[in-house]
This record gives C-alpha cells, sequence and structure tokens, in this order.
C-alpha cells in the first residue's frame, strides 16, 4: 500500500511500485484528465505537478511520488472545485482547446511555468511549453501565456485566430 498527496489529500493505493503514476491516477484513483497520449514522456498529455514541478506522469514511477505533493488538473484551482486556475480561464477567453485531448497537460504546464516565473518571455514561453498538439492551437496558446504574462486577465481579451 502506497501513500500518495493528491490535490491535498492522502490517499492509499495498492499499486506496484514501478506502475506508473498516470495509471495509478486514472486507474486506481478515477483521476481522469491526464491522459495518455504517447507512453514515452514527449507529448505532454500525462503532465501534473509534483512539489511544483511539471511532470510527465506516464514515464514516472508511483514509487517516485511517494511523500511528494502531487497536483493533478482536478485539483489545480485549489479546494474550491468551482474555481478555474488564471490558465484555465485564459485557455477558455483564448479559445485554447479544439479537441481538447491535449489541453490539462498544456494547462499544468503553463502553470508550472507561471508559478515559477510570472512573466515569462516569448522564448521562455516556447521553450518550456513542449506539449504536443495534434490540433495546432500553438498560436492560442501562446496568445493565452503572453495575456497572463502582462498581467492582462483574459476574460472578454480574445484575439482569436
Amino acid at each position: 500500500m502506497l501513500k500518495l498527496n493528491i490535490n491535498g489529500r492522502a490517499r492509499h493505493v495498492d499499486a506496484e511500485p514501478d506502475m506508473p503514476l498516470l495509471w495509478v491516477l486514472r486507474d486506481h484513483l478515477q483521476l481522469l484528465g491526464s491522459k495518455y497520449g504517447c507512453g514515452i514522456g514527449e507529448c505532454g498529455a500525462c503532465t501534473v505537478h509534483v512539489d511544483g514541478e511539471a511532470l510527465r506522469s506516464c514515464v514516472t514511477p508511483v514509487s517516485a511520488v511517494v511523500g511528494k505533493k502531487i497536483v493533478t488538473i482536478e485539483g489545480l484551482a485549489g479546494k474550491d472545485k468551482s474555481a478555474m486556475h488564471p490558465v484555465q480561464r485564459a485557455w477558455i477567453a483564448h479559445d485554447v482547446p479544439q479537441c481538447g485531448y491535449c489541453q490539462s497537460g498544456m494547462i499544468m504546464t503553463a502553470a508550472a511555468l507561471l508559478a515559477k516565473n510570472a512573466k515569462p518571455s516569448d522564448a521562455e514561453i516556447h521553450q518550456a511549453l513542449g506539449n504536443l498538439c495534434r490540433c495546432g492551437t500553438y498560436k492560442r496558446v501562446r496568445e493565452a501565456m503572453q495575456a497572463l504574462a502582462a498581467g492582462r486577465h483574459s476574460d472578454g481579451d480574445h484575439h482569436g485566430t
């Protein structure tokens, strides 16, 4: 039995220590926001925060995160389940998602960047957001991130594509 701290709650899971964190989240805890995309840590659809760092959960054994603070897309906004994180609001304001499959991972990556650097440059945004999006919403992702970095709360600040 492994004890995990997920979204501010202690959770006990009966899983093999080498099971990827993604499968523990999805199959054992029914936290379905983190997606399986590639299984090799390249696409970023499975991104979660571990001690504030963006981490690809499909290649991280669950044993590596015991005793660490794990945050999934479901817990990003904090304890108020009806609230949204500023990145989530910016994503909506800039119509970022299309199919939406990669978006939880992109949002988690963006939120980790902004937590460390509230005003990232375009180059820093480009470097940090290495997630893959099959729909090609990268321009809108950059617009949303630029609005957040400029301190513009994106509600109604849509530039479109």
